[in-house]
């Protein structure tokens, strides 16, 4: 405990970072308000309620309510993302792209600024998806104009969660976008708690703390899976004077078990939503379609978990491909002058790092899946519905790793002041990881 206080304590010593933290704290609370502000011409007495469900309740829960409130933050910073997964997925098929991300710096900035402008055309189209989920009896005057004010409205609230987002990565502490994620979906916790313990009453005390016990251990188990690497041995056949101890301390390449991170499990959600919607066009047709329809607006189906730990597991692979490149590490270790003991540098190293990859990608990949399937298991075992969201899934990735990225700029900040960092034992991978050459 006095190894806490100090810690604590050495970390407002930082005038910088404690001013940060205070910045960070500022702008959560910023967004926070906003998402309680309800966009002009909805009363906010006649909105649904018990919250979203199915896609959109997900997405309530990354919102963190901002959805179901019918806020002006209704969007949040997802169309950000969404953009940012074309652009991901462009620098692989236009030559354009790809030649951005290797120009570092300058073309990191380009990329970005495209980002910015693609998320402009995609929160005006889901503005008029997301006018369409609101309840009609909620709506004072309905009409074009509404429909026009909404979509400017809803526009301009993702443009300022950009801002905050950027301010936050700028004068706060982590990453901004993945924290403003993070507080929405945090923002949950404590209702879904409460909400688990009234259901559960006095007599289920004790489920209710097996439930708390097996949700900690599902988070160690997400932590492991986070920071879990497969380190590749490097030597170095140049080691001169003062860079001797550097090198020395850089003698392996970090390849991390669950490279994808939450990804895959968005991509394969979002496809996840494509049979039911198929099937509700010929249920009325076909019983096949109409089983179909059945079993896939249930998640908690073994058809539905079987089909969604699988595209899980192939877009793990996918992704972990197009984010990693063997060659490009090959052709990096060979020009520092480093190589992997027992094999020849250029294009041996490469399959070798690939076939290191595909080893561990694997056991990443059927973790994740089992992750992400773990909410509907704890909803059959007893669960309530919003308390079991927090059992895996995106919701408990993203907290997790953000969490870890926020403690990991932390610790730098204590260790740049000779403080002793925030663990007694152990380190931060996300700091810790060496890297055997320069990204």
């Amino acid at each position: 405990m006095n190894k806490f206080i100090t810690t604590i304590k050495n970390i407002f010593a930082i005038e910088d970072l404690r001013m940060r933290i205070f910045n960070t704290l500022f702008f959560i609370a910023i967004y926070r308000l906003g998402s309680f502000v309800v966009l002009p011409g909805v009363d906010a007495t006649r909105l649904k309620t018990g919250g979203a469900s199915g896609v959109f309740g997900i997405l309530d829960t990354l919102l963190g309510g901002a959805f179901s409130n019918a806020s002006i933050f209704a969007l949040g910073i997802m169309p950000y993302i969404s953009a940012s997964i074309v652009l991901q997925l462009l620098t692989i098929a236009v030559p354009y792209f790809q030649k951005l991300q290797k120009e570092g710096e300058s073309g990191r900035k380009k990329i970005n600024q495209y980002t910015r402008i693609l998320t402009i055309p995609i929160v005006m189209a889901q503005s008029v998806g997301f006018i369409a989920t609101i309840n009609a009896d909620a709506i004072i005057s309905p009409g074009t104009f509404f429909t026009v004010t909404t979509m400017l409205i809803i526009t301009a609230g993702t443009l300022f969660c950009m801002w905050l987002g950027e301010k936050i990565t700028d004068k706060g502490i982590g990453n901004g976008i993945s924290m403003i994620i993070m507080i929405g979906i945090v923002s949950r916790l404590p209702g879904a708690i409460i909400g688990e313990a009234a259901a559960k009453g006095m007599r289920g005390s004790l489920i209710f703390l097996i439930e708390l016990v097996v949700l900690f251990l599902v988070v160690m188990a997400v932590i492991v899976l986070t920071q879990a690497v497969r380190r590749i041995p490097v030597q170095y056949a140049k080691q001169v004077g003062s860079t001797a101890q550097l090198n020395a301390q850089r003698q392996f390449i970090p390849m991390k078990v669950n490279a994808a991170g939450v990804m895959p499990i968005i991509f394969a959600q979002s496809l996840m939503f494509v049979p039911a919607i198929l099937a509700s066009v010929w249920q009325n047709d076909s019983e096949t379609a109409s089983y179909i329809g059945v079993k896939f607006s249930d998640y908690t189906s073994w058809q539905y978990n079987l089909v969604f730990a699988t595209l899980i597991i192939v877009f793990t692979y996918f992704y972990t491909a197009i984010s990693v490149n063997p060659n490009q590490i090959a052709d990096d270790l060979k020009r520092s002058g480093g190589f992997v003991p027992g094999v020849k540098p250029g294009r041996d190293t490469s399959e070798y790092i690939d076939e290191v990859l595909t080893h561990i990608t694997l056991p990443g990949a059927v973790a994740l899946a089992l992750i992400a399937i773990f909410p509907s298991l704890a909803l059959l075992a007893g669960v309530t519905r919003p308390f079991s969201a927090f059992y895996g899934g995106t919701s408990l990735i993203i907290m997790v790793g953000v969490v870890l990225d926020t403690l990991n700029q932390v610790e730098s900040y204590l260790l740049m002041r000779h403080y002793d960092g925030m663990m007694k034992t152990g380190k931060l991978r996300g700091r810790s990881q060496n890297i055997a050459m320069a990204s």
